[in-house]
């Protein structure tokens, strides 16, 4: 089962947006909402809060497929998240979530006894590639117990 897969089964958000996960790695993850009517804004956009959830989205994508080995010992959660309209959206648009800091930095301190916590950087842009907004999701690993 595919990172994308999986969160569609068990986040119900991402099944009720009808989000398609494009592209997930450990370096990035891909994540397009498409343009349906009911979830346009006031314009015939998408909807502020849909675009949150699609920026959100496509963080714990990437948080799943570069700590999904962690598992076992810490569970991923959304620990604060801040997101900047920075032009129109219309149709279709795609997120893509890169890790702010580097994968091994972050399980480093896991190991040494931290719950670390570290930026998820989204950018979401329409299908003419401008950016339509610009969303920062901070993560920590909780480990178990």
């Amino acid at each position: 089962m595919s990172i994308g897969e999986m969160l569609a089964a068990t986040v119900p958000m991402a099944r009720t947006l009808n989000l398609e996960f494009l592209e997930t790695t450990p370096d990035k993850a891909v994540v397009t909402l498409p343009d349906q009517g009911d979830y346009h804004n006031h314009v015939g956009g998408p909807h502020a809060g849909a675009m949150f959830t699609l920026g959100e989205s496509a963080s714990g994508a990437i948080v799943l497929a570069a700590f999904g080995d962690q598992l076992s010992r810490a569970v991923p959660l959304a620990v604060s998240a801040e997101i900047a309209y920075r032009k129109l959206a219309m149709g279709p648009v795609t997120a893509t979530a890169t890790l702010g800091r580097p994968a091994a930095e972050v399980v480093a301190r896991l190991d040494a006894g931290e719950r670390p916590e570290f930026p998820v950087a989204i950018e979401i842009r329409r299908a003419d590639g401008a950016v339509t907004g610009e969303m920062t999701v901070v993560w920590t690993l909780r480990p178990h117990g």
